[in-house]
């Protein structure tokens, strides 16, 4: 039950209704003590953490400059969806999101005022504390989200680091989608409120099963396998960078709608990549283990083991891109013929036979158009969307999902329609401004 307004506020901005089982535990367990949650990947952790932080926050109107609440995420793309997040929820207090990828800059001229809640990557947070970028004295919170994924990069110095820089911290909140976990003792958590909700290796709702690849080489046999899925969403998981990029470019080369993602990408692309996805422009998503957790995608229908996955661990983490809220999902595992099914899945999986003859898999029926201007210009979605309707002669049907982004924005149109768009609005301008538009 809510009895907060503040936080009644926060989720009616937000468009929730009411709380998941999870969520409303969390709010529960108070802001008195520490914490360690526990819960799956798409769970909506963010929200449970972020709700119980806005009691511990001073009234927006009287905040004084200085930083109150640090989270600290493993990969930039997490650190900018708790901003997005936290922002959605119309609460009044200035936020900052620091990460790698882009200008220090730009960043140290936003904390000229400091932040009431700071969001970051380890490695940018320490950079920014070496430089005396910010002050932490007045810290009380910390929050280390997916923090097992943090060690497991390898952040443990910077997290040390950190932790160091915070005097005044009264209260840490560590979550996790795996239990098995030792907590660092630099991190001062004791006696925690210790909630968990996973519920099993492998949901009734997951369907597994394997693909046997007739040679060593996996490209034609993932070909006709995406043929027979009927163009829904699929998650492809490679173990190397290298293999991602592969299977991506002979993906392309058969005419197949996809992205590739690792840590070795600019972050542009990155975020044109994510958006490409979420937005449906292309419907098959090829990445290293970097996207298993963290990233802001919608529930996947098909999970594509390309490589097997390196431990159990990794291939639980994988398969939770799928049968998400209720929904039922699919595995498949593709073995050559020197492969053989891991140990840790107990249940023989069923066998997925393909036809002689490859399928071409569906194109996804949206484009993604691309405008060089974006949050830095104050764009906005509400912009977008009127522009696009008005100059662009776009239908409601005909626009799918908008996204504005720091120094541009995307948009997803139906791909029959992008053409005559482009020709319509090329010679706009968009609130005043000129802008580049690409299809």
């Amino acid at each position: 039950m809510i009895t907060s307004p503040t936080i009644a506020k926060a989720l009616k901005n937000v468009g929730i209704e009411a709380l998941n089982e999870m969520q409303q535990a969390a709010l529960d367990a108070g802001t008195t003590e520490d914490m360690v949650l526990i819960s799956p990947t798409g769970s909506g952790k963010t929200l449970a953490y972020l709700l119980p932080l806005l009691t511990l926050l001073p009234p927006p109107t009287s905040v004084t400059e200085n930083i109150q609440a640090m989270i600290v995420a493993p990969s930039r793309e997490l650190a900018l969806q708790i901003e997005t997040v936290f922002r959605s929820m119309g609460a009044g207090y200035k936020v900052n999101c620091v990460y790698g990828g882009h200008p220090v800059r730009t960043e140290k001229k936003q904390l000229e005022h400091p932040p009431t809640i700071l969001i970051g990557t380890p490695g940018r947070i320490v950079d920014h504390l070496e430089h005396g970028n910010i002050e932490t004295g007045s810290v009380h919170t910390l929050i280390l989200d997916e923090f097992d994924k943090s060690l497991e990069l390898g952040f443990l110095p910077e997290m040390k680091e950190i932790l160091s820089h915070l005097p005044s911290l009264r209260r840490r909140v560590l979550t996790s989608a795996t239990e098995a976990v030792k907590i660092p003792s630099f991190i001062g958590i004791n006696h925690p409120v210790r909630l968990s909700f996973l519920s099993g290796k492998h949901p009734q709702r997951l369907k597994v099963h394997i693909v046997k690849s007739p040679v060593k080489d996996k490209l034609e046999t993932l070909y006709k396998l995406l043929g027979e899925l009927n163009g829904e969403s699929a998650f492809i998981f490679c173990n190397l960078r290298e293999a991602t990029e592969r299977v991506s470019n002979y993906l392309t080369g058969m005419g197949v709608d996809n992205e590739y993602f690792h840590g070795g990408m600019e972050q542009a692309v990155r975020e044109k990549t994510l958006s490409r996805f979420r937005n449906g422009s292309a419907t098959v998503f090829i990445s290293t283990d970097l996207a298993s957790r963290g990233l802001d995608i919608p529930d996947v229908k098909y999970v594509i083991h390309y490589h097997l996955p390196l431990n159990e661990e990794a291939y639980i983490h994988r398969n939770g891109r799928t049968a998400r809220v209720r929904a039922e999902g699919n595995i498949f595992l593709i073995l050559n013929e020197i492969e053989t099914v891991p140990e840790y899945i107990e249940k023989e999986p069923e066998e997925f036979f393909l036809p002689a003859k490859a399928r071409q898999p569906l194109p996804s029926e949206w484009a993604t158009l691309t405008i060089n201007r974006g949050k830095r210009d104050k764009l906005s979605k509400k912009d977008i969307v009127g522009f696009l309707f008005q100059k662009g002669g776009l239908e409601k049907n005909e626009l799918g999902v908008v996204e504005v982004k720091e120094s541009c924005s995307y948009a997803a149109v139906k791909r029959n329609k992008l053409p005559g768009l482009l020709i319509r609005i090329s010679n706009e301008k968009i609130k005043n401004m000129t802008a580049k538009f690409n299809g």
